[in-house]
């Protein structure tokens, strides 16, 4: 994750900053306390999904890879990417956001 920072901390503190901000965000999947990646499901609420996954920009910062080049995807396709990855990764880290704006809390650019 990052120097000293458990994946499970950072998750933690961010799913409470949704909170303070007013957006409802649950942990879908816990994954490895330490090493896990995240995963990021934006639920727009109406209009569809949107998937980020949790990478590394040329400078070795947190960078955020959106599925399908940020395509909306439907609550079922959604669903359905997240338990292929999961199942190809346990240690993956599942975050769903409900935010009509689709904003990511978590640091990093989007690529």
């Amino acid at each position: 994750m990052s120097d000293g920072l458990s994946t499970e901390l950072f998750v933690q503190g961010h799913v409470r900053l949704c909170f303070s901000l007013g957006l409802t965000a649950v942990v879908a999947h816990k994954g490895d306390a330490w090493g896990g990646a995240i995963l990021v499901k934006l639920n727009l609420l109406g209009p569809g999904c949107r998937l980020l996954t949790q990478t590394r920009d040329e400078d070795g910062e947190i960078a955020w890879l959106p599925v399908q080049g940020g395509a909306l995807l439907t609550e079922v396709e959604a669903d359905a990417y997240i338990a292929r990855s999961v199942q190809r990764d346990p240690d993956l880290w599942v975050v769903e956001i409900e935010d009509r704006a689709g904003r990511n809390p978590f640091p990093g650019k989007i690529l």
